[in-house]
């Protein structure tokens, strides 16, 4: 079940893209209550998606971006890495302020909530975005042919 994980991964990121555009749509068109609903359950898919992520390099480890210029450009790889680096760093955040965000909100400290969304939004996209185009380059795109590392 463990090889299934990268999959369910891509999955939950792919819903937590669409949920977190939904929510934006629900908060311009002043559906307060539909937005709330949406962006809980967009950081219920992104909790899912932790303990997933988790258990997945609890028993797999990392996996390495091939090397061989054959299966992936040079620059390819160095766009992997850059892009890579940016998803890990900003994911560190994403917890953070999306948990400071709901509080805000959840108490009904609008003004406080609208300052720090307008920065965990953005962020959040980002990384979820990013999470499924990290995924596409490393399972989908450039693997290395069957019996070669």
């Amino acid at each position: 079940m463990i090889q299934w994980l990268p999959h369910v991964n891509v999955s939950l990121n792919a819903l937590a893209t669409l949920l977190l555009i939904a929510g934006f749509v629900l908060i311009k068109q002043r559906r307060e209550d539909a937005h709330k609903k949406v962006m809980l359950a967009t950081f219920g898919v992104n909790v899912v998606f932790l303990v997933c992520y988790l258990i997945y390099h609890a028993y797999v480890g990392s996996k390495p971006f091939p090397t061989d210029p054959a299966v992936a450009p040079k620059l390819v790889r160095y766009f992997y890495l850059g892009l890579l680096a940016t998803h890990i760093v900003l994911a560190a955040t994403v917890p953070f302020l999306a948990i400071a965000t709901i509080y805000l909100g959840l108490r009904g400290r609008r003004a406080a909530h609208r300052k720090l969304a307008k920065w965990t939004w953005p962020i959040w996209l980002y990384v979820s975005v990013t999470g499924v185009i990290v995924y596409l380059m490393l399972y989908q795109i450039y693997v290395p042919p069957a019996g070669t590392t």
